[in-house]
């Protein structure tokens, strides 16, 4: 690995940064995602008792989103990888911004199912486009720290949604949630094609940069061939990529989509009381999300491998999941708002350096396509649990089994991966 410069220099005399502002927009990107997704899980106890929904309607409506979600990534990260970064991302937030204002126009389990259809159509785009924009912008060991923060969006936004959703429903009415992010949407939309070129054609880049952008890896954010999902099959280490996903994904849908209801089910929260228990949650998700990303990069300067900076992050994080077992059974709000926030922070952490994995095992024009066919998988398997979920509930009315489930998921996750992918070895893709 190339030694990191003592200082990165512009012409100006100033530190080369400004890979730190394509990450804030990755991050602004990211917040307006889940506040889109946030929405409805926020308004879902206020509009299940005035439409009447049952733990099953809602289930399905979840589900909807899940199905359009894994559709999506099954052509979005190779469409990603073949327009490139600019046009790829400005396309996804364009339809996904759409979708999310067509819920206000919703009256019915139906279409509310085919408004969540869309939206989940449109935001398979982003993580793909971020964690591809990440590997050109960045080197290796400052990646897992970039996607962390990128990441850290979805928890802001999440944290956003019950604060602000509520204050536009007492204003102008309870649809009126879903138009919040049209304009903010739009906004992103615009300056992201005014500001982004890849990092080698970029004006703002100094040479300085660029070269030290490049100096373990990054490749050029230009188009490229398409990466076909049977290319990257072949290989043990998609396979532990994918597995990963497909375990865990599942987890953190149930956390945003089901705990407002949770929270309302179990301690009688109604919507206004929902905002300080969310913003707790996702407050320590942010945080999990930052430190388990700094965490890889911290280990690496301490002389660790990637492969062992990457599996310890994450055995960290997947011990720190396994207190949510004892969620139902805790009889204060605050205790059970703690071990779900822990879950949720440790979740984050996962994910950050799971996402990084996909950057250090594939060339930068195969890291969308890769990213797409594991979060392809986590969706199916999400869209599976959501429907599972509401059966469950319907008929037992407990959530133990699930926080059960969900408490073990990561360890058994984590040997899998080690076992697909011992030593990280890079992926050599014919023509990539």
């Amino acid at each position: 690995m190339a030694a990191e410069p003592q200082s990165v220099r512009d012409s100006t005399g100033r530190f080369g940064a400004y890979r730190w502002r394509i990450c804030a927009l990755l991050f602004w990107a990211t917040t307006l995602n889940y506040i889109d997704r946030q929405v409805l899980g926020v308004l879902a106890p206020a509009l299940g008792h005035t439409l009447g929904w049952t733990q099953v309607d809602y289930g399905y409506i979840v589900a909807a989103f899940q199905v359009a979600y894994a559709l999506g990534l099954a052509f979005a990260g190779a469409l990603i990888d073949k327009l490139g970064t600019r046009l790829g991302y400005a396309l996804a937030i364009g339809l996904w911004s759409c979708a999310a204002m067509s819920h206000a126009l919703a009256r019915t389990v139906l279409e509310f199912a085919a408004a969540r259809f869309a939206l989940g159509l449109g935001e398979s785009g982003n993580f793909p486009a971020a964690v591809k924009t990440v590997s050109e912008w960045f080197p290796r060991r400052e990646r897992a720290f970039a996607t962390g923060l990128f990441n850290a969006g979805s928890n802001i936004g999440a944290l956003i949604a019950p604060l602000v959703v509520p204050i536009a429903v007492s204003l102008w009415g309870l649809r009126s949630g879903f138009l919040l992010t049209g304009v903010l949407s739009a906004l992103w939309l615009i300056t992201w094609l005014i500001v982004y070129r890849p990092a080698g054609e970029h004006p703002r880049v100094s040479a300085e940069e660029l070269a030290y952008i490049r100096a373990d890896g990054a490749e050029s954010g230009a188009p490229a061939r398409r990466v076909r999902w049977r290319e990257l099959l072949r290989h043990r280490q998609t396979w532990a990529f994918v597995v990963g996903k497909f375990l865990t994904d599942p987890v953190w849908w149930f956390l945003l989509f089901w705990l407002p209801k949770y929270l309302s089910h179990r301690y009688g929260l109604d919507l206004t009381a929902l905002g300080p228990p969310l913003v707790a949650v996702y407050v320590m998700a942010d945080a999990g999300s930052i430190a388990g990303g700094w965490m890889a990069g911290w280990l690496m300067r301490q002389g660790w491998s990637v492969n062992r900076a990457r599996k310890g992050a994450m055995l960290l994080c997947a011990i720190a999941v396994v207190p949510v077992v004892f969620t139902s059974e805790v009889h204060s709000l605050w205790a059970a708002v703690g071990l779900i926030g822990l879950a949720a922070a440790a979740h984050q952490g996962w994910s950050a350096n799971l996402f990084t994995t996909t950057s250090d095992l594939y060339p930068s024009t195969a890291v969308a396509s890769a990213v797409g066919l594991g979060g392809f998988a986590g969706a199916v398997s999400g869209a599976l649990v959501a429907t599972a979920v509401g059966y469950l509930l319907q008929v037992t009315g407990s959530y133990a089994l699930l926080f059960t489930l969900a408490g073990g998921m990561y360890l058994i996750a984590l040997g899998l991966f080690q076992l697909l992918a011992p030593r990280l070895t890079p992926v050599s893709l014919a023509d990539a």
